[in-house]
């Protein structure tokens, strides 16, 4: 894998502009703020994806949060949502570290890779289809740069629909379910867990223990 080919992909999201939606809501936020981070400069542009390269495991979650990876400019970072993955990551060694509070507080993915389906993050947490479609060519072309990636984990959804949209184009999705898996046409393996909303794990419908066993289930696959 070329990581000038990946930092390139990298800068073309940055700059993207495709979603007048989303990019209106997220400089909206971003101007406006929430009164926890009024003197925080938001990021509030496209999050690119974030961690190792060569990669063997890579996350799909659905997209940043308004007040998280929006304010930061890191995926999965500044919310709760972050702090419940980067947690687990780092029980499962997959991570340095077990918090992600900015992006430049010395986190780094061993193994592992964290991209979300919608790069921009939508009002009420609700991308349109048209604007998952348009993201889809990021996520192929991310995708498409690592090839070496054995096993996929979807942490939602909507985040296995639109792994599975890019993957297996015109095969029937599989059922969802948190613990449940899937083999894409290539043989590769997609994980599947509720994903780490507050409205899953306030609710105890996703508690630590499910979430770390599906990342020890994808640390026995990779060994």
């Amino acid at each position: 894998m070329s990581l000038k080919s990946l930092n390139a992909l990298n800068l073309t999201i940055k700059a993207c502009e495709a979603c007048p939606r989303l990019r209106d809501y997220s400089r909206a936020v971003a101007k406006i703020k929430r009164r926890a981070y009024r003197d925080e400069t938001y990021w509030g542009r496209p999050i690119p994806g974030f961690g190792d390269p060569e990669a063997r495991l890579f996350l799909v979650g659905l997209a940043p949060a308004a007040h998280g990876a929006n304010r930061t400019g890191r995926v999965f970072t500044g919310d709760r949502s972050g702090d419940w993955l980067y947690r687990a990551l780092h029980r499962a060694g997959f991570a340095n570290q077990p918090a992600s509070r900015d992006a430049n507080d010395g986190l780094a993915l061993q193994d592992a890779y964290v991209a979300c389906v919608v790069r921009c993050a939508p009002p009420d947490n609700k991308p349109l289809p048209e604007e998952i479609s348009r993201c889809s060519v990021f996520f192929a072309r991310e995708l498409e740069l690592m090839p070496q990636v054995q096993v996929f984990l979807a942490l939602g959804q909507i985040g296995l629909k639109g792994l599975w949209k890019v993957m297996a184009p015109g095969v029937p999705l599989p059922k969802f379910g948190h613990g449940l898996e899937a083999r894409l046409p290539d043989g590769r393996l997609v994980l599947m867990s509720y994903h780490p909303s507050q409205q899953n794990t306030f609710t105890g419908r996703l508690t630590e223990t499910m979430f770390d066993a599906v990342f020890k289930r994808a640390r026995l696959i990779l060994r």
